[in-house]
């Protein structure tokens, strides 16, 4: 009896082990694709039977630029360790419950990525959800992430305004005071360029007021010349105006003297009426720095008639030059020729008077001073001889660049 019995339990130990096989197949073959788990069979003997879940997706974190939301997140695997093979990425309008709406761009579909892109997103606050995917398998959804408010707002800044100083100086050109006026709560790009260097460019925040100040600018890499600002304000949702622009003149260089010239308009070898001290400069100087009456630096200036200018020659023959007109700062003139045989003055009236006149005309930038009628002793048949200008140290050219050096010699200057 015992060995009729012994088939039926070998054919009942296939039967239970062929029922594992049908009944996995059947949890494989009926499960839809929302089933949080996989089965899988082993060798290891009857009923070694294992299932393996897909693990829930990692809260992702997201990114906002304009209407643009980029979302990351980080890797699944199952329980076993088994990674997944992708992620399906949604998002809803509320952080709990709410309709799903499957994500776009390059969020969409099944993605192997660890982030993605969705453009153009709605207005609204957005969360975002992944659920990873192995096979037709998928796990739990991932905890949404926070709120994500893409910017609808399309209009760009009005171009900003900017305040630049109209010249530069050799003083102020490390220094240079750049500020404006922008949207407020926006950035601002600044960039300044010009010849001989690379632009400068920096990023200011603009206040609620609506205004900025950058960082001082050093302009001392850019040639003597125009230069040029630029900039572009940014708003909170990534519109970019049109640049806002403006210049300023640098001049950095200092004026000189480039020549002293003793003209005769009277006896030769005698100092009298009508001589001159003709000085010239490399550009035009700031015509008030001269006399402190004068205020065109574009015109020529005057000097002279009713008595106003008084041209003195001490015994040592060193010239200077007074007014009542107003502070005249020219400086004094060493003569080596022996012109005075005692101290002289020339002042006078009408057509005897001395003057003064300024030229600042582009080939000229020249300091005349004519001698009016004469009283005092004078040298005759005097011999041309050097003369050194020492001229008044607040002299500067128009961009305030003092005049350097103050003192200048002529070998031969010519002769009264």
């Amino acid at each position: 009896m015992s060995q009729d019995r012994q088939p039926s339990r070998i054919t009942m130990g296939r039967w239970n082990r062929l029922m594992v096989i049908v009944l996995g197949m059947l949890l494989i073959s009926f499960a839809s694709p929302a089933a949080s788990a996989f089965w899988g069979s082993v060798s290891s003997g009857f009923g070694a039977a294992k299932a393996d879940s897909v693990a829930q997706g990692a809260k992702p974190t997201t990114i906002v630029t304009g209407t643009t939301v980029t979302v990351n997140w980080a890797a699944s695997t199952t329980a076993a360790g088994k990674s997944v093979t992708g992620y399906s990425i949604g998002r809803y309008s509320s952080l709990s419950g709410g309709t799903r709406v499957a994500a776009t761009g390059t969020c969409q579909g099944t993605i192997s990525a660890l982030s993605c892109t969705e453009s153009n997103v709605p207005a609204g606050t957005w969360y975002y959800a992944v659920t990873p995917m192995l096979a037709l398998w998928q796990g739990a959804e991932s905890a949404r992430s926070a709120g994500t408010t893409p910017i609808t707002d399309t209009t760009p800044p009005n171009a900003p305004v900017i305040n630049a100083v109209a010249v530069i100086n050799a003083a102020l050109a490390d220094k240079v005071p750049v500020s404006g006026t922008a949207e407020a709560n926006s950035s601002v790009t600044l960039t300044v360029s010009g010849t001989g260097g690379q632009p400068i460019s920096q990023t200011i925040t603009v206040n609620g007021s609506g205004n900025w100040t950058a960082a001082s600018v050093d302009v001392r890499g850019f040639a003597d010349g125009t230069i040029n600002y630029s900039a572009k304000a940014t708003d909170a949702a990534g519109n970019v105006s049109v640049a806002g622009t403006a210049t300023s003149s640098k001049d950095a260089t200092a004026p000189t003297i480039t020549n002293v010239q003793l003209g005769n308009g009277g006896t030769a070898g005698k100092i009298d009426k009508n001589d001159t001290v003709t000085i010239t400069f490399s550009e035009s100087l700031k015509a008030s720095t001269i006399c402190n009456a004068w205020t065109s630096n574009t015109g020529t200036q005057t000097l002279g008639g009713n008595g106003q200018v008084t041209v003195n020659v001490s015994a040592e023959n060193v010239l200077t030059v007074t007014t009542n007109a107003c502070t005249l700062n020219l400086g004094s003139l060493a003569m080596t020729s022996g012109y005075a045989g005692s101290a002289m003055t020339f002042g006078g009236n009408g057509s005897n008077a001395s003057s003064v006149i300024w030229n600042p005309a582009a080939g000229v930038k020249t300091l005349t001073i004519t001698l009016g009628g004469a009283s005092g002793t004078a040298n005759t048949s005097v011999a041309a001889a050097a003369a050194t200008l020492t001229a008044a140290s607040v002299l500067t050219d128009i961009a305030g660049n003092p005049l350097n050096p103050t003192t200048f010699t002529n070998a031969s200057p010519g002769g009264f």
